[in-house]
């Protein structure tokens, strides 16, 4: 057994500002599936949104996060981030993060959809995650990371949270017990079979909770991309938004613009627009390009970006991007406070995986890097204060052990959570998800132990639970909003506006629509 005083899972932006921000004398220990730098920060073209400009302001910013959130994201936290978005950003300057810098010095400030003003700062292009991932890194010097270590469950001892098992790369088990433990595994973008998220991102750190006994919230939330790279029918990569930001438009292949006329801010509305118009289309049986031919240097102002094109055959002079939406962020998660502290006493929850409310039904683009230092930082200020050496020895499970269960093929169930419960929803096509989800006793894999798992069974595993809470939730919310689109229910119901559906494994006992709590108004 491993003891430390803070152990967090996962290696992205809001593990490692956490990290960094907490004081030297804490014995700190980084969990990481893989390598420290597999996740989705290091993966992250987009940047960091703060008001920094002269004739931007907080509040600016504050609402334009609240218009794509679409009026649920949690005002406090909002209006606290946006206020100190500029100062976390003048924060990591000084500590030696670089970033774009225009001719005159200042800091190179680019645009993204629902953006009311130039406030995105980038580092190296668009390269922004691996540049901040780089220098995070190098903060953390005094934080143990271990890395291919896959974490399978969370120990709960007297309703507290008292450390984790892991598998490591020979697939033997591993405790770590901790007096604090921090959830920070990223999203679940790996459910699709269309995604800009890393391999490594499937949900875990939402079962995990979830099997720990642990509220989750909003998980019919999900922000699909507009413009992912689509060649020889599979995604290769993200094409940023800040791409649509410097001038590109969607167009069909003969030229017709496809925005024109749907929203007033055009190629630039929020990402549920621009996505589900072009579902529409490839419904239709039209390929959807971004035309990158008005871009002033192109090339040198998206090094990343070039290169994939370049890898997958796109030929740039031609100035069309072949592209499709996919699943990139997930705004509900793991159900916390404002600083981070979840339901079951010692698991926190930072980064995509938590639901803190930020990002209301939508994300605001480039708030997703600026929420992981927010939170990181925010949550570190607590830790700080609190954290005491780990007691606990003795581990005890009564976990019954599962036996054998029948598991889907991984991409089956991508595909079907992509035709099911993607970009368009509906009654049918969500209960008939649920139930072949279900065919594979849910409950068992939620209750018992999967000590004699795989690794690999354990990520499918894993994959099942959160799609099962994901179809769940979408089947429950009857309106749109955000990134819900439900084609029987197309409209935004002023009902819902105030409602949480929230989910927890203690409450999961007959017909989920007789759950009075599973949807309440806060």
């Amino acid at each position: 057994m491993i003891h430390s005083d803070v152990l967090i899972i996962g290696s992205g932006v809001a593990a490692l500002q956490l990290a960094r921000k907490l004081s030297c004398d804490i014995n700190v220990i980084i969990l990481t599936k893989l390598k420290a730098t597999d996740g989705n920060s290091n993966l992250a073209q987009g940047g960091i949104a703060a008001a920094i400009d002269i004739e931007d302001r907080p509040d600016k910013h504050y609402l334009d996060t609240l218009e794509a959130g679409r009026y649920t994201n949690d005002r406090e936290l909002v209006k606290e981030m946006t206020e100190m978005a500029p100062s976390l950003i003048k924060e990591m300057v000084c500590d030696g993060c670089t970033f774009d810098r225009a001719k005159d010095g200042s800091l190179l400030l680019g645009l993204e959809g629902a953006h009311s003003h130039n406030r995105i700062v980038h580092s190296g292009g668009d390269a922004t995650g691996k540049k901040v991932m780089k220098f995070l890194l190098k903060e953390t010097m005094h934080a143990r990371i271990i890395e291919e270590m896959v974490v399978y469950e969370l120990l709960v001892k007297d309703g507290r949270c008292i450390g984790v098992k892991g598998k490591d790369k020979h697939g033997e088990t591993n405790i770590f017990l901790a007096n604090h433990v921090v959830l920070a595994t990223g999203g679940l973008g790996q459910l699709y079979s269309f995604t800009s998220n890393a391999e490594t991102v499937v949900g875990d750190g939402i079962a995990l909770a979830y099997r720990a006994g642990a509220e989750v919230a909003d998980l019919e939330f999900i922000q699909f991309h507009p413009t992912l790279l689509f060649v020889d029918g599979k995604c290769q990569g993200l094409v940023s938004e800040a791409v649509r930001g410097e001038g590109a438009f969607l167009t069909l292949q003969d030229g017709t613009r496809i925005m024109k006329n749907v929203h007033p801010m055009g190629d630039l509305a929020p990402r549920h627009i621009v996505s589900q118009t072009i579902f529409d289309y490839l419904q239709a049986g039209e390929q959807v390009f971004l035309d990158v031919r008005h871009i002033k240097e192109f090339t040198k102002k998206f090094p990343t970006i070039t290169k994939m094109c370049e890898e997958n055959r796109v030929n740039l002079s031609k100035g069309l991007i072949p592209i499709v939406p996919g699943c990139h962020f997930v705004m509900g998660g793991v159900k916390t406070d404002h600083y981070g502290r979840t339901s079951v006493k010692n698991l926190y929850a930072i980064g995509e995986v938590a639901y803190t409310g930020i990002h209301g039904a939508n994300r605001l683009a480039s708030n997703s890097l600026l929420e992981g230092l927010f939170f990181g930082k925010r949550l570190a200020e607590i830790l700080n204060q609190t954290v005491k050496q780990a007691s606990y020895s003795i581990i005890e499970t009564s976990s019954r052990d599962m036996g054998t269960v029948s598991l889907p093929d991984k991409a089956v169930l991508q595909e079907k959570m992509m035709k099911h419960a993607g970009i368009v929803r509906n009654k049918k096509h969500l209960q008939e998800h649920l139930k072949w989800l279900e065919s594979f006793q849910i409950k068992e894999l939620i209750s018992c132990s999967i000590d004699e798992k795989s690794k690999e069974d354990i990520q499918v595993i894993f994959m099942l639970i959160t799609a099962w809470l994901v179809t769940k939730s979408a089947l429950l919310r009857e309106e749109s909003r955000g990134g819900h689109f439900r084609g029987d229910f197309p409209s935004e119901d002023k009902g819902w506006l105030e409602k949480k559906i929230i989910l927890k494994h203690e409450q999961e006992q007959g017909d989920f629509y007789e759950q009075i709590k599973a949807a309440f108004a806060t």
